[in-house]
């Protein structure tokens, strides 16, 4: 929840954690407006710990580690290190008023020495709270430490932090958690059950609500202010081939931005004991200047423009606005809607559920040729290339001057796997494939065709980015499963841009379940151009 750069503390810099002033060993990103901070380290035994030689985020397995020396009690050093590691990820900024309370178990008999705790285990369900192992002279002790809430404090929308209507902690409850802290109290039933939610993990992009000029119930419209904050070391910047954000976190981010709030206003309510689940059903968005987003916090305001009632479904429409450093960079619209079992099982695809066979079934006789995209992928020095989590592709047929406008066409074929890492997070109890990397799949095989077309051999730094001032639209009408054996997708080469700082692509795509087209995508566009005219 915050970030610094501070690493290492010495003594002077615990002291200050001790005292309390954890901005004044970590930085300002360590305060947040509306939350009052109490917590610090060693508040119930004297401070053992002499300095702390290295704290990695990402240190351990993973989660964090710290290694610190210490003089004293072995159990204290390593509350006091597990205390030192929960601020510096700012987990107390979550409650105003909170305290750190850790318990350990085990001793190594020892009064002076260094420590290396690894953290197995951090999150803010139920409460922020982490567990880690720490090692003293070969001893392994146990960690558990949690932040409370004052005695007697509230925790839901607009209580645990003043002025904030929801923040982190709110967040991490919708996605998986408590919906009546999360959303209030009459969102109580939807607790444990598939229902509306935000995505989890990686996959949550957006933070807090700062304001909501709307009320329960009151669903024709509303004004709201939300934000995200977009660290440079967030695992989509180390895994696209894009210069900056990759095109599926601009969706993602508006979008779970934009429904957060329609839910908020209590469409669902209106039909208790049903269940209703959330998709994304279209949407428009343009990019309206090239920004780097690293590091930073994107601000948007959304509206709330209509709201219909149905019979076991709702639709609500939105627009959206996306700023960085006060300046507009993105804006859209969109519809979500809410259907029930029998409304998601009746689904017809985007072809009233007749046969939709993709343009290379219709061209059996076309001449194809294949792009070896994992074999690429498998050379670490590959460069412009998805890996990793964004590894969405393996292989493309292509015609040369095939597709619907005769200037190229793109076909690939991926098996789905339920233990795919992205049906864990999307959604709790309700798996599908983000439809956002659905989109992000086509932007990957254009980007694979125009690095095989040699689109990057005159550039001195090429980059892949999305270009501004071009709108992208896009149709769903329906969801792939973990059930379902494949995911299939075409794009039709529309237009190649050239100018004197590289190419633009345009194309139209699709994606289909089997037997069911159920992504239609228009007016897609991937720039490959000089990194210092893009960023």
């Amino acid at each position: 929840m915050a970030r610094t750069a501070r690493t290492r503390l010495d003594r002077a810099a615990l002291e200050l954690l001790a005292h309390g002033d954890i901005v004044g060993a970590f930085g300002a990103q360590h305060a947040r407006r509306d939350v009052e901070s109490v917590a610090r380290v060693a508040a119930r035994s004297p401070l053992v710990l002499t300095e702390v030689a290295v704290i990695e985020l990402y240190g351990g397995a993973g989660k964090g580690s710290v290694t610190a020396y210490f003089e004293g009690s072995t159990s204290a050093a390593v509350a006091q290190a597990a205390e030192v590691f929960a601020l510096f990820t700012g987990m107390h900024l979550c409650l105003s008023n909170s305290t750190l309370h850790a318990e350990t178990i085990g001793d190594a008999g020892v009064g002076t020495g260094f420590l290396e705790l690894v953290v197995d285990e951090l999150d803010l369900v139920p409460r922020p709270h982490l567990t880690a192992t720490a090692t003293v002279a070969g001893v392994a002790i146990g960690v558990r430490l949690t932040v409370d809430e004052a005695a007697g404090a509230q925790v839901g929308p607009g209580q645990a932090a003043p002025g904030t209507l929801l923040n982190e902690f709110h967040m991490a409850h919708l996605a998986r958690g408590d919906q009546a802290i999360a959303m209030g109290p009459e969102f109580a039933e939807y607790t444990g059950v598939r229902a509306t939610r935000l995505p989890t993990g990686g996959l949550l992009l957006v933070d807090r609500v700062l304001e909501f000029d709307g009320a329960r119930g009151k669903m024709d419209s509303a004004t709201y202010v939300t934000e995200y904050d977009s660290p440079a070391d967030s695992w989509y910047y180390a895994d696209t081939a894009n210069g900056s954000m990759p095109h599926f976190v601009y969706m993602e981010t508006s979008l779970q931005a934009a429904l957060l709030m329609g839910y908020y206003a209590g469409p669902t309510l209106s039909q208790p004991g049903t269940t209703l689940s959330l998709r994304n059903l279209g949407g428009t968005a343009t990019v309206s200047r090239r920004v780097d987003l690293r590091d930073k916090t994107i601000s948007q305001t959304s509206r709330l423009l209509s709201t219909t009632l149905l019979p076991g479904s709702s639709l609500q429409t939105f627009d959206y606005t996306l700023s960085v450093d006060g300046e507009p960079f993105y804006t859209g619209e969109t519809m979500f809607g809410y259907f029930d079992d029998r409304a998601l099982a009746n689904q017809t695809g985007l072809d009233a559920g007749k046969d939709a066979p993709s343009w290379l079934e219709r061209h059996r006789d076309a001449t194809v040729r294949t792009i070896d995209v994992a074999a690429r992928r498998d050379d670490p020095n590959a460069p412009l290339c998805s890996r990793r989590d964004l590894a969405l592709i393996d292989r493309i047929e292509v015609v040369d001057g095939g597709g619907d406008y005769a200037a190229g066409y793109l076909h690939s074929l991926r098996e789905i796997d339920a233990t795919d890492w992205y049906f864990a997070r999307h959604f709790y109890l309700d798996p599908v494939i983000p439809g956002s990397l659905g989109v992000e799949s086509v932007i990957h095989a254009v980007q694979e065709w125009m690095l095989d077309a040699g689109f990057a051999d005159t550039l001195t730094d090429p980059v892949f980015g999305i270009p501004a001032d071009l709108p992208f639209s896009w149709r769903y009408r329906g969801q792939f499963l973990p059930t379902d054996s494949t995911v299939r997708l075409e794009a039709h080469i529309k237009e190649v841009r050239r100018d004197e700082h590289g190419v633009t692509v345009l194309v139209d795509g699709s994606l289909w379940k089997p037997g069911l087209r159920i992504y239609e995508l228009t007016d897609l566009a991937v720039e490959l151009r000089e990194r210092e005219v893009s960023q």
